[in-house]
């Protein structure tokens, strides 16, 4: 009797463990999404002043509203959303040529991704 009870708790820890995995490796993701789309916002922003290419810039900026969707956590999800459309903004500045409204709406993009990690990571 003593070794099924061994046997059913050994399963059952056994069961849980890949649901723990899977957590912890959702939480990196979600991390790495994160900071991989302030960097690519930085990068953007850095092109931009520095007189590159529309076409290059808008590429990464497309890059950084790629990442950004799989920056998904709760309590900032609605920050998320705005700050995404904020991309979306700096795009279409840049492609019509107004880079000056482009790098502001960058500048405002980061500012709030660089906030949303700060709480990101406070909660993790």
């Amino acid at each position: 009797m003593k070794s099924i009870m061994k046997l059913v708790a050994f399963l059952a820890m056994t069961a849980a463990a890949p649901a723990l995995f899977a957590e912890a490796t959702g939480e990196a993701e979600v991390r790495a999404a994160a900071e991989g789309t302030v960097a690519k916002i930085q990068e953007a922003l850095s092109l931009s002043e520095k007189g590159v290419d529309k076409e290059e810039v808008n590429k990464v900026i497309n890059d950084a509203r790629q990442l950004q969707k799989e920056f998904r956590y709760e309590r900032t999800e609605r920050q998320r959303q705005k700050a995404g459309n904020l991309l979306r903004v700096a795009r279409d500045e840049i492609e019509k040529g107004d880079k000056v409204a482009g790098e502001t709406a960058l500048k405002t993009s980061l500012a709030s991704f660089q906030e949303m990690l700060k709480v990101y990571l406070a909660a993790h």
